[in-house]
């Protein structure tokens, strides 16, 4: 039974491989910002009509969508990819390169909209031989706080049926195409943005006893945090905390009057994440205070920790065992890395798995979120396989 849907599927998926590389490079090469997928959401509503799968908008430029199999069950479960992409631009010199200026598709985001399509085309072409509905979650804004998938879950994408497992992937150029890779429990870290200015007393850099330098203490408090990280974290509780932008308008001879400063800061626990918080903020006020200046600290809280419901997500790996073999699932360690799946997966029992795009011949090895990033495209027939095989045994499909 289970080797005739295997092979089934996987017979699909190899048909319709060119299809969804059409996709994906349509997509990629007509990328939209975040909460500004215009083109995208009328892209992948026209994809639905002509496959006669029934959708509606939701959460602005987000589109959910439904696939109810023609047997007897009330089992529902949602697959979920993001539409949106990022403000970067593009260095490929490929015929799908952007051509939208400082934007690309630099996190996969065209890949999973293109491979949940291709999913959905399996799953209406099977719907004879399961029972049961299958949410397709097409969700906006993943890039940027607040997160689509808060507006997406606000506007009912998990209600009316209530799905009983939320199910995602994401591209990793750190795992070979071919290949997936699964962890349950605490997988990625929450995600808070830091900003803060400091002031003081510009003026000449040759007379700074006349000034009180914003620019030094700005160095301290950057320092000094870090023992947020090194001493204030427990060792078994992983925690990061970087500073991307600092920018102090003065010049070789001027100190300037104040200090600007961007971070991130990323936890794996809730409480802890809080206690960091306080800290941070006392620290870098204490510091400015002490020096003769003036520190205005905020931290905008992002997305929380994304959480693989144990259960649910062992069954998944068993079953991309069974799909591509033992050898090609691996399992993942924790990744600080932030994704607004994490909300589903406090709402739901969820599970985020990562789909290999690194290819042998240097395709697909660049960084996400880099101006080099693109994908090893034979990694599009197993995207869409498996999340379809994942989803029908996770209906319990007989055929």
């Amino acid at each position: 039974m289970t080797f005739r849907l295997k092979e089934e599927i996987k017979k699909m998926a190899g048909d319709i491989h060119p299809s969804v590389i059409d996709k994906r490079r349509y997509l990629h090469r007509h990328p939209e910002l975040s909460f500004k997928e215009f083109n995208t959401s009328a892209f992948v509503k026209n994809s639905l009509d002509e496959m006669d799968i029934p959708w509606q908008s939701i959460a602005g430029t987000g589109v959910l969508a439904g696939i109810t199999g023609d047997m007897p069950s009330d089992k529902v479960i949602a697959l979920r990819a993001d539409m949106d992409a990022l403000p970067i631009t593009e260095e490929n010199k490929v015929d799908y390169t952007s051509v939208n200026k400082g934007v690309m598709h630099a996190c996969g985001h065209d890949a999973h909209t293109s491979s949940l399509l291709g999913t959905a085309f399996i799953l209406q072409k099977l719907k004879p031989h399961y029972g049961g509905t299958i949410k397709l979650l097409f969700q906006p804004g993943e890039e940027i706080l607040p997160g689509g998938a808060t507006l997406m879950i606000r506007d009912g994408a998990l209600e009316n049926p209530r799905p009983g497992a939320v199910i995602g992937q994401h591209v990793s150029p750190a795992i070979d195409a071919g290949m997936v890779g699964f962890r349950s429990g605490k997988f990625m870290a929450s995600m808070d943005e830091i900003t803060f200015r400091v002031f003081g007393k510009g003026g000449h850099g040759a007379q700074p006893q006349d000034n009180i330098d914003p620019v030094l203490i700005t160095s301290h408090i950057i320092v000094a945090l870090q023992q947020v990280v090194s001493r204030m974290a427990h060792p078994g509780s992983p925690t990061v905390l970087s500073f991307g932008k600092v920018i102090a308008n003065g010049a070789i001879n001027i100190i300037p009057s104040e200090v600007y400063v961007e971070g991130t800061f990323r936890a794996m626990e809730e409480k802890w994440r809080m206690k960091a918080h306080e800290n941070m903020i006392k620290m870098a006020t204490g510091i400015a205070e002490s020096m003769g200046g003036r520190c205005e600290f905020k931290i905008s809280k992002g997305y929380p920790f994304l959480l693989n419901h144990e259960p649910l997500t062992g069954d998944l790996k068993s079953y991309a065992e069974e799909y591509l073999g033992k050898e090609n699932v691996l399992d993942l360690d924790i990744w600080m890395a932030a994704e607004d799946f994490a909300y589903y997966s406090q709402a739901a029992n969820a599970c985020f798995y990562l789909l290999g795009i690194r290819g042998k011949d240097g395709m697909g090895t660049s960084s996400l979120h880099s101006a080099t990033f693109d994908i090893e495209e034979s990694a599009l027939s197993l995207s869409t396989g498996l999340m379809a095989y994942i989803a029908l045994k996770r209906l319990g499909i007989k055929i």
